[in-house]
């Protein structure tokens, strides 16, 4: 498994694993924005031409904001969400970013507890932050 910055050819194959993982996905022009976005980190998780997953973040300031993580249902639970974590703490450290901050459903246990893994803790919630359906967000942070 490979990760790697996304590229613009990689957007196809980006905006099915969006449309597959989200109730309201970003459009292609949402992702094509973000690959101008000097602020903004994008890195996909590949094996043999195949994008398994996804992963974002913005730096504000000495933070990042994770904007998305996702991986197709039939490769997860195989450390690729891991892989892409992993690479995302690497980038925040080589650019003194020293914390790191998230949203997620509260009812996405396996995402909570993987960022748990992680060194994540939970910080307070944002009611009504996710809709389709309407759900309360769970803010994590972890310092780097």
């Amino acid at each position: 498994m490979l990760v790697r910055g996304i590229r613009r050819d990689d957007l196809d194959q980006i905006t099915e694993i969006e449309k597959t993982c989200f109730s309201l996905p970003w459009s292609r022009e949402s992702y094509e924005r973000e690959l101008d976005n000097k602020l903004a980190y994008y890195q996909c998780a590949e094996e043999n031409g195949i994008i398994m997953g996804y992963m974002g973040m913005w730096r504000i300031l000495d933070e990042c904001h994770i904007t998305n993580v996702a991986v197709l249902p039939q490769y997860r639970k195989k450390g690729v969400a891991t892989h892409l974590i992993n690479k995302m703490i690497e980038i925040c450290k080589c650019s003194e970013i020293t914390q790191m901050t998230l949203e997620v459903r509260e009812s996405n246990i396996p995402a909570i507890n993987l960022y748990k893994k992680f060194g994540f803790l939970e910080h307070g919630k944002r009611p009504r932050y996710y809709q389709a359906p309407i759900e309360d967000a769970i803010i994590m942070w972890k310092r780097i």
